[in-house]
């Protein structure tokens, strides 16, 4: 599987994270989603809020900047070691691209959605599985780094609230991923599966 319009993807942020948003920003519809594809509207928490899911992009795409990215691609099996080999990669791009600000926070990126690919991008496929069927793509820009998991499943991803009593294991990974990025979203990709993308100023 590869990533539809992939080196397409490069990113003004626009809402949900951890920085202040663009609100002007303007994202392009994914090509096999209809223009009125409806999203979620952002609310701002107060500061003594409890976290609050940041609202993905649904169907959405980052505005492409001018130029053509930097790209980085790694296919990796559904296996437990599929989330350690993404941060290896990650960090190992970073280092190589030269970028230091937002390192970390790209990192937990990756580590957060491929894990969420690993949980639920398999549910309900046929088996076998396909040998590789997680995609980790890292998209430079000079002020811009675009990070995106595609998996072969249909399930929408949706951030789950922040609730001190509940103990679960999962369901925080895009909790996680809203608030270190600048913005994140999804779209169906029309090779099958779906694309999940968090993006970060640099």
């Amino acid at each position: 599987m590869t990533v539809d319009q992939a080196d397409d993807v490069a990113a003004p942020a626009a809402m949900g994270g951890r920085r202040a948003r663009h609100a002007a920003a303007v994202h392009t519809p994914w090509p096999d989603v209809p223009a009125h594809a409806p999203t979620r509207q952002h609310t701002v928490p107060a500061a003594t809020a409890r976290p609050v899911p940041a609202p993905g992009l649904a169907g959405l795409w980052p505005t492409p900047h001018s130029g053509a990215p930097r790209t980085a691609r790694r296919v990796l099996p559904a296996e437990m070691s599929a989330p350690k080999a993404a941060r290896d990669f990650a960090q190992a791009t970073l280092r190589e691209w030269d970028v230091a600000g937002n390192r970390e926070d790209v990192v937990v990126a990756v580590s957060e959605l491929v894990t969420n690919a690993l949980r639920h991008g398999m549910e309900g496929l046929p088996q076998p599985l396909p040998l590789c069927p997680i995609q980790v793509v890292l998209l430079g820009h000079a002020r811009r780094l675009v990070v995106v998991v595609t998996d072969p499943g249909r399930r929408i991803p949706e951030a789950v609230a922040y609730d001190p009593d509940w103990f679960g294991d999962g369901g925080r990974g895009l909790l996680v991923v809203g608030a270190v990025s600048d913005s994140w979203g999804w779209a169906r990709l029309a090779t099958g599966g779906k694309a999940v993308w968090a993006a970060f100023d640099l």
